[in-house]
């Protein structure tokens, strides 16, 4: 039954064309090389005769880009001959998987799961394995890649109940796809559970990778420098969606806080101009990243609109409302506020992370609060006692320590398989 999809996924090509060509409007990294995504790589290397075949880490976003860093950083130091060949599915999973890159390795857009752009792509590349980030199954690819002999791992898994209902409602596309993988790694035994009801060999729970990143020392150091000249404590809203920063903005007028100093870092960079705009239709004065030079401009709000600069931002917050848990979008990566020992305030929806959430609310690192109102007394009861914050910045780092080592778990399950690449090099 597979051929239905494929001729689905066919006949929407041109539908994913506009949809770029309109998001590059606003994205612009969406414009760059379009027809990689259909498997066409003019100008693009060949792989043939290179003495280094390629590893594959498919890294579809921001968060799996950042995950995948601690795991390639961890590949090199082993296998120094790794040349890696690393694919993303968004602008700003691509920005940021530059800077992972070395000399020999390629970036390039993950294909459209058509057979064709499929196969075009293991034509071009000759992958010896493939790492897939966290969620990332397609059926067309796993099918390839076993024909091809290419190992897919589906590292870093996760699989929320939704997500599994969703997939279990096309068992008849999905079960295919998850039993066609090499191996599974899964962060959690719950996420075993649901992936192997879906029909996921799962060869060993590792833990999430995320807990191994080490936020950048600089970045954080600057921010806790700007936080010592705040007179005001900082709250930050963090990875903030679309229709929270109203709530925000409701709940603020419902109980101003005019003792908290605001910063609001929305989650996808082609929405900063539109919460600015927001902000300041509401009334608020407002102080974007962008502008500043050596500290943050006074201002109702600052308004975070860079990138790769989290660290900062968590070193210039006492503590931190987590986005995307206050609408019911599953929430956010919570991992990093508390590797930078910033306790977080989350809401009711984080079912994408929420073994992390409960493990990070029994510890101490995180509150959960019923809706957005809640977080801001929450918020506010918190870093007006010092004591308490003191306890919560504490309790945050122990935990996000506590649960460090899945990249060396991850390593030790893929050795035979990483070996035997190895020796292939």
């Amino acid at each position: 039954m597979r051929w239905l999809y494929s001729l689905a996924l066919w006949l929407a090509q041109p539908l994913l064309k506009r949809k770029l060509q309109r998001r590059a409007l606003v994205e612009p990294g969406y414009a760059l090389d379009i027809e990689e995504r259909f498997g066409r790589y003019e100008g693009a290397p060949e792989p043939a005769g290179h003495p280094h075949p390629f590893v594959w880490l498919h890294a579809v976003s921001l968060g799996e880009t950042r995950a995948g860093a601690v795991l390639i950083a961890n590949l090199r130091a082993q296998y120094p001959g790794l040349r890696l060949l690393l694919t993303h599915g968004t602008a700003t999973g691509w920005e940021q998987g530059r800077a992972l890159l070395r000399e020999g390795d390629v970036q390039a857009w993950q294909p459209w799961d058509t057979p064709g752009a499929v196969q075009r792509f293991l034509a071009q590349f000759k992958p010896r394995i493939g790492l897939l980030m966290e969620t990332e199954v397609w059926p067309n690819m796993v099918a390839a890649c076993a024909k091809a002999r290419v190992p897919l791992c589906l590292v870093n898994a996760r699989m929320s109940e939704k997500s599994m209902r969703k997939a279990l409602r096309l068992r008849w596309l999905s079960r295919p796809a998850y039993a066609g993988l090499h191996t599974v790694l899964a962060q959690t035994e719950d996420d075993a559970r649901r992936l192997r009801l879906l029909g996921a060999g799962v060869q060993a729970v590792t833990g999430n990778l995320k807990f191994d990143a080490t936020p950048d020392a600089a970045l954080l150091a600057r921010g806790r420098a700007w936080r010592a000249t705040s007179a005001r404590a900082v709250l930050m809203f963090t990875s903030s969606r679309e229709g929270e920063e109203q709530m925000l903005i409701d709940a603020l007028r419902a109980r101003p806080m005019t003792d908290v100093q605001w910063l609001i870092v929305p989650r996808h960079p082609q929405r900063f101009d539109a919460v600015a705009a927001l902000l300041q239709a509401a009334g608020f004065t407002v102080s974007r990243r962008s502008a500043w030079q050596d500290a943050p401009q006074p201002a109702d709000i600052w308004l975070g609109d860079s990138l790769g600069e989290m660290a900062l931002y968590y070193g210039l917050a006492d503590a931190a409302l987590l986005g995307g848990s206050f609408a019911p979008l599953g929430g956010q990566n919570l991992i990093e506020a508390a590797a930078c020992a910033c306790p977080v305030l989350m809401g009711p929806h984080t079912f994408n992370f929420a073994q992390a959430a409960e493990s990070a609310q029994v510890e101490g690192a995180a509150m959960r609060c019923v809706d957005l109102k809640h977080a801001l007394v929450q918020g506010g009861a918190l870093v007006a006692d010092p004591a308490l914050l003191a306890r919560s910045r504490q309790a945050a780092l122990a935990w996000s320590l506590a649960h460090q080592g899945a990249t060396r778990r991850t390593l030790q399950a893929l050795d035979g398989l990483l070996i035997y690449q190895e020796k292939a090099l």
